[in-house]
């Protein structure tokens, strides 16, 4: 005789946790998101990361809750606002001294990178617009920066400096302010950041720090610092009346274009996931 479906009790720990659960990753997941837009690029860590913050700070505050406030059960608004209260302000906690951390790095020093020399994570560059040849403003000069900054995004980060020659002599950004409405720095960083906009996309273009430094004699340059993305960077370009998306990455001291199979081949290899690339919220191959 089959037994009813009464002689099998419910369980209202399991039913708890199990709709506790979802509902505990979805409030992290928002307030990772809500602290990733506060805080923009000074927060390096990933969601992933910021997630899992919020999923102990939600952990912690029912802890609190059952241990301190007598008569508290799962459901009740009292638990439910310090659980939330207390994910909130480990994440903020968090966040705010990444960011602050992050926010009082210095850049490494112009005139020790320049001394150093080139390499396949520094690279130096005359100027960012203006051709020296040519004595014009030319387009192809601004491409060459955007293929720079995106090689760098790509493989595993690296300084591009703007003001530079090959042999690591600062010659300054004089002929670049030259080519803008307002010849400073602040306008120069703004037009920067519009042109690898437009040929990489916003969230690229967010990534690389910028910064201005003093190397010989007083000479500005432009110091372009990149982090290795989490994600693949294209560059875009006009070709043919149409436009073009290229993989670019850093081969030895230089950058090259990824053909298609060689592209599909990296990418697959450098973003390859892994449980410790998720809970870092960083790139596995970076």
């Amino acid at each position: 005789m089959p037994l009813a479906a009464s002689s099998f009790p419910a369980s209202p720990s399991l039913v708890d946790f199990a709709v506790a659960l979802p509902v505990v990753l979805l409030v992290a997941y928002g307030i990772a998101m809500l602290l990733r837009r506060l805080f923009g690029e000074r927060l390096s860590l990933g969601t992933a990361t910021m997630t899992l913050i919020g999923v102990l700070g939600v952990s912690a505050g029912a802890l609190i809750s059952g241990l301190f406030i007598p008569g508290q059960r799962l459901w009740m608004p009292s638990t439910l606002l310090l659980a939330t209260g207390a994910s909130l302000g480990l994440s903020f906690l968090v966040a705010g001294a990444v960011a602050a951390v992050r926010g009082t790095s210095t850049m490494p020093d112009a005139a020790a990178v320049l001394a150093a020399g080139e390499s396949e994570r520094r690279e130096f560059k005359e100027t960012a617009r203006w051709n020296v040849r040519e004595s014009r403003k030319d387009p192809r000069m601004e491409l060459a920066v955007a293929k720079t900054v995106a090689a760098f995004l790509n493989s595993r980060g690296g300084l591009l400096v703007i003001g530079a020659n090959d042999a690591g002599e600062a010659v300054g950004l004089e002929r670049d302010l030259q080519t803008l409405r307002t010849p400073d720095h602040d306008r120069f960083e703004l037009w920067l950041r519009d042109m690898l906009s437009t040929s990489l996309g916003r969230n690229a273009a967010a990534l690389p720090r910028i910064r201005f430094g003093t190397a010989g004699d007083g000479v500005v340059v432009c110091l372009v610092q990149c982090r290795p993305s989490g994600k693949p960077v294209f560059v875009t370009q006009p070709k043919d009346g149409g436009s073009t998306r290229e993989l670019w990455v850093r081969v030895g001291n230089s950058s090259r274009a990824l053909g298609v199979d060689e592209a599909v081949d990296y990418v697959a290899r450098h973003w390859r996931p892994s449980v410790a690339s998720f809970v870092l919220g960083r790139p596995s191959g970076a």
